[in-house]
């Protein structure tokens, strides 16, 4: 039987400046930004051959709708560079990097290094996982080995908690003299007057 041909999916870029001055100029303009949009679909379902010209196969990148945006519905930019990435049937459109303003930059720079930390803290939880496996899944006579190896150490650890506790309770014998102690000072000290009484003057 002859084998089935896999064709794989071919990955094409290519980089365009997209006018939008002529298809915008038409629109009123509460839809100039809306008509932007749909212009830059239209340009690359015609340039990069998608074959039904269906415009919902062309996917806009976010920084890319930022920066269309980003002077509001009335004002949008009246050419623009964009970078076209087709794999199978899907285009992706992005900003071209000479394009990229240095607000959307740092925007872009901050999301990676978010989306860099939560990956190296699901890899370490991941991780913990697979020892906490290998720990439940120990036999019991390797700890029963590990038990038998180290007695003196259990002994010594006895001695050493039994050493804190004496040492805890004399402590708390000496606090419980000095605080009675320091009670009656402070009686004794109610009994003595203040200050000195005031003796009559000699005539």
């Amino acid at each position: 039987m002859p084998k089935k041909e896999t064709k794989k999916t071919e990955k094409i870029e290519r980089e365009y400046i997209i006018p939008l001055r002529k298809k915008v100029k038409i629109v009123p303009r509460y839809k100039k930004t809306n008509k932007a949009v749909r212009t830059i679909k239209e340009f690359l379902v015609r340039h990069m051959k998608i074959r039904d010209r269906d415009l919902k196969k062309v996917k806009i990148d976010k920084y890319l709708n930022e920066f269309l945006w980003h002077q509001g519905i009335r004002h949008p930019p009246v050419r623009i560079k964009v970078k076209a990435i087709k794999e199978g049937e899907i285009v992706t459109a992005q900003l071209a990097e000479s394009e990229i303003p240095a607000k959307i930059k740092f925007k872009k720079l901050r999301e990676e290094k978010i989306t860099k930390k939560a990956k190296e803290i699901i890899e370490s939880k991941k991780g913990l996982m697979q020892k906490a496996k290998e720990a439940m899944t120990k036999p019991a006579e390797t700890k029963e080995k590990e038990v038998a190896a180290e007695p003196e150490k259990t002994e010594e650890k006895k001695e050493e908690k039994e050493k804190e506790k004496i040492g805890i309770e004399a402590t708390q014998m000496i606090e419980k003299e000095m605080a009675k102690q320091s009670k009656h000072q402070e009686k004794s000290d109610f009994s003595k007057p203040k200050r000195q009484m005031r003796q009559a003057l000699e005539k």
